[in-house]
């Protein structure tokens, strides 16, 4: 990883069930993120999809990148084009600069009507991938989600 690396496009469907979720999720029960007549109301042409919701999607785009064992230190974003239902938005990303294990990642979410967000993450990775513990692949008896062989009951 270097300064000015490309990370690849994430495309994420716009949908009701998406910004709905998201705005369920976050306890932002506004009613322009659920009720189309209301949002009509209030001048916009539909529901559209909250920050936090948002936010935790340009979070996922970085920890889809870098891996499970990444920790988002800061997440810094603006918002601008709303995401209304039927959209696409195209999350991307540049590295910007590396301090040791801490990357900067400017990251610019695009749709149909223009830039919906724009702004920086920074993200701590472990130095050496291989010693970081992450779940094991294989279930085995002191696992929960393992049937339990031949013990009491």
């Amino acid at each position: 990883m270097r300064p000015g690396e490309q990370l690849p496009p994430l495309e994420i469907p716009v949908t009701r069930t998406l910004i709905v979720a998201g705005a369920l999720a976050s306890r932002d029960y506004q009613d322009v993120h659920h009720d189309a007549e209301l949002a009509r109301e209030k001048g916009s042409p539909d529901i559209f999809m909250n920050i936090l919701t948002t936010n935790g999607l340009v979070g996922r785009y970085i920890t889809d990148h870098f891996g499970p064992t990444a920790e988002l230190r800061r997440v810094a974003i603006r918002l601008g084009a709303p995401n209304y239902p039927g959209d696409t938005m195209v999350l991307t990303g540049t590295v910007e600069e590396i301090a040791g294990e801490t990357a900067t990642v400017r990251v610019v979410g695009e749709n149909g009507i223009g830039r919906h967000v724009t702004g920086t993450v920074t993200v701590t990775l472990p130095s050496d991938a291989s010693d970081a513990s992450g779940p094991s692949d294989t279930a085995g008896p002191s696992d929960p989600a393992s049937p339990s062989e031949g013990g009491p009951a």
